[in-house]
């Protein structure tokens, strides 16, 4: 029902930044959560970052604290994460995820509804 669209993704040495932005296509994003995650080869997928309704509520995967930032603009329909001090390991495809789950703090794939078709981040030395 909720389209999303992923944009930003790209290669980036290490120690640098980069910003994703999520959007929905068709309705408005304000009655979701707003979550991040990323997927590397062979490997699960890993919650990066999720955001409540109203931006009030933001949180962080353990890897990620401290240089990631999570954010939202109900009025433009985006959520946005902003990834500072990339490291190696930050390579994966990044998918932006939207939850109707009554709470904010949702953290696994399966609390999460609607998909974008994920956007790849590669870090380089």
């Amino acid at each position: 029902q909720v389209q999303l669209v992923e944009s930003g993704g790209g290669l980036v040495q290490a120690g640098g930044s980069l910003r994703l932005s999520c959007a929905t296509s068709g309705r408005s994003f304000s009655p979701y959560v707003g979550g991040w995650f990323r997927q590397a080869p062979g490997k699960e997928r890993e919650f990066v970052a999720g955001i409540g309704r109203s931006a009030v509520d933001k949180y962080y995967g353990d890897s990620v604290k401290g240089r990631f930032t999570i954010s939202r603009d109900n009025a433009k329909n985006t959520v946005a994460l902003q990834m500072n001090s990339l490291k190696l390991e930050d390579t994966a495809v990044y998918y932006c995820a939207a939850s109707t789950r009554l709470g904010s703090r949702h953290t696994r794939p399966d609390e999460y509804n609607y998909w974008g078709q994920g956007t790849q981040v590669t870090v380089s030395t």
